[in-house]
């Protein structure tokens, strides 16, 4: 009995070691000791350069599908079939991240991009890359932010993503099961190899420039919807263009909005960079009706920057999109209803633009960067951190790396923070709703942009990481009774780290602009 006793906790004993070590492994630091701590304040104005570059990341040779019964999920016994384009005999999927698991591509819409900025103004020289994906972790863009750095003259370099719902997961968590990791590992290694190539290339096209700058804060409103009270949107367009000194001819341009790209919505098994793409298409290569040219394209690479998005922004398919020239409206998730909204911000665009820019083609680079640690009180993404669904690194126990970047030229300010910003903390408006879990006063104030310098200020999202909604503390909304008379509790906390994740960014985004 007693040697029967001593077996059974032997092998409990041995299994609880096995698990410690697996959970060690699982959640070690990718890169231990990394801290960012970079501060260059420059204050010599210098004749400016800059680069742009684009390189397409879509997917190939990937097995596509059919569905059967067109609820967006792959599952044989409903009779969908997969076609077999390797004849391997398997089922070589690319999983699309977004809305739910199990969606495998069933073709491609329109490319995706790595597309990459570099500006230089004598003394530091930033780069800048957005890809075409819903996210891209910390650890990822430190092990391409060291590599490049090595092999460049690069200062810094930032990675965006335009978080996408109709991209390969890059995240993990949307495979074929809530327990299976969805990353294709062969395909994430042609996205890093897309984001080096985007970034040298960019770096070896620098030609003199200058850079013009507009914003129209009210007429893209009606493009947006905010799906969570309080209602506050980051729906102003801000634009920087960079043309070439001696020609005028557009090297590349920045295109500053907040929204989620998901207006395919959820039944969508295409690869595509939904609006964005043909935002993107129509600035580059202008529109045209039958045969009249309407705006004249100005070529270069335009890069669309997401901003805050939180909150929920977003197109549901009950929002109405009308194309601004043919006034077709359309409301249900369609191809035609993202090109009409791409069309409408495009026209937005020209029509701002021609309405005037501030210009400079001498200039200054002031920027600083920090590394900042963020608790991780979510515990399905502990678990999904320690099945490998996440391939996160801890930095201590349940905390994370991740970091915020600001940086300024002229009249142009630029924060960079690693996730979904609900609006308010960057615009006003944050609230403290009966039902709020903390029943605090709101944390996250002044409002980001308030405190960001000079008349143009650029917000981006996704930058450096994705760690997902950033939620207001005073609006945490988990237990009942609910903010705002719900019966159940919001969308946003089930995909955020956790409570202390807004006041952290917050409080360390107003630290490094006030340095700045």
């Amino acid at each position: 009995m007693k040697t029967g006793i001593k077996y059974t906790l032997s092998i409990i004993a041995f299994c609880l070691l096995v698990l410690l070590i697996y959970g060690a492994y699982q959640f070690r630091d990718r890169h231990k000791g990394y801290q960012l701590d970079l501060s260059i304040k420059n204050k010599q104005v210098a004749n400016l350069h800059a680069g742009f570059a684009k390189i397409d990341i879509s997917p190939v040779n990937f097995d596509t599908w059919t569905d059967a019964n067109g609820d967006a999920r792959f599952n044989e016994a409903d009779g969908d079939k997969y076609n077999d384009l390797n004849k391997n005999g398997k089922f070589d999927p690319i999983w699309i991240a977004g809305f739910h698991q199990n969606k495998p591509a069933s073709g491609i819409n329109d490319p995706l991009w790595a597309r990459s900025m570099v500006l230089d103004d004598g003394h530091t020289k930033l780069g800048l890359c957005v890809i075409d994906m819903i996210g891209f972790g910390n650890d990822e863009v430190i092990s391409l932010r060291k590599k490049l750095l090595k092999i460049t003259d690069l200062d810094h370099l930032i990675i965006s993503s335009t978080h996408v719902h109709s991209s390969p997961d890059m995240m993990g968590m949307w495979g074929p099961g809530p327990f299976t990791r969805g990353v294709n590992k062969g395909y994430q290694q042609e996205v890093f190899d897309g984001i080096e190539k985007a970034v040298l290339s960019a770096c070896q096209n620098l030609k003199p420039a200058k850079l013009k700058f507009a914003i129209n804060e009210q007429d893209a409103s009606h493009l947006v919807g905010d799906s969570r009270e309080p209602i506050v949107l980051d729906a102003g367009i801000r634009l920087m263009q960079v043309v070439e000194i001696e020609s005028e001819k557009t090297l590349g341009m920045l295109l500053n909005w907040g929204n989620h790209p998901e207006t395919l919505w959820s039944d969508n098994t295409l690869i595509s960079s939904d609006f964005p793409h043909y935002w993107r298409h129509y600035m580059e290569e202008g529109i045209q009706l039958e045969d009249s040219v309407v705006h004249q394209g100005l070529g270069g690479v335009a890069i669309f920057l997401n901003g805050a998005l939180g909150g929920l922004m977003t197109t549901r398919p009950n929002d109405p999109i009308t194309d601004p020239f043919s006034g077709e409206t359309i409301q249900a998730a369609s191809v035609q209803k993202i090109d009409a909204q791409g069309k409408s911000l495009a026209k937005i665009t020209f029509e701002t633009m021609a309405r005037g820019m501030d210009s400079i083609s001498e200039g200054s680079l002031s920027l600083r960067a920090k590394t900042v640690t963020l608790p991780m009180s979510n515990k399905l993404f502990r678990l999904a951190a320690f099945v490998g669904v996440f391939d996160r690194g801890f930095v201590q126990w349940g905390k994370v790396r991740s970091e915020v970047n600001a940086w300024k030229i002229g009249p142009a300010s630029f924060v960079h923070i690693p996730g979904e910003l609900y609006p308010e903390i960057l615009n006003g408006g944050v609230a403290s709703p009966n039902g709020g879990d903390f029943g605090i006063e709101p944390v996250e104030v002044p409002a980001i942009r308030s405190q960001m310098p000079g008349k143009y200020r650029f917000f981006s999202g996704m930058s450096n990481d994705m760690i997902g909604y950033i939620v207001p503390k005073s609006q945490w909304d988990e237990s009942p009774p609910f903010t705002y008379g719900r019966d159940k509790a919001p969308y946003g906390e089930i995909n955020s780290l956790g409570p202390e994740t807004a006041p952290i960014l917050h409080r360390t985004t107003l630290e490094i602009l006030n340095d700045l």
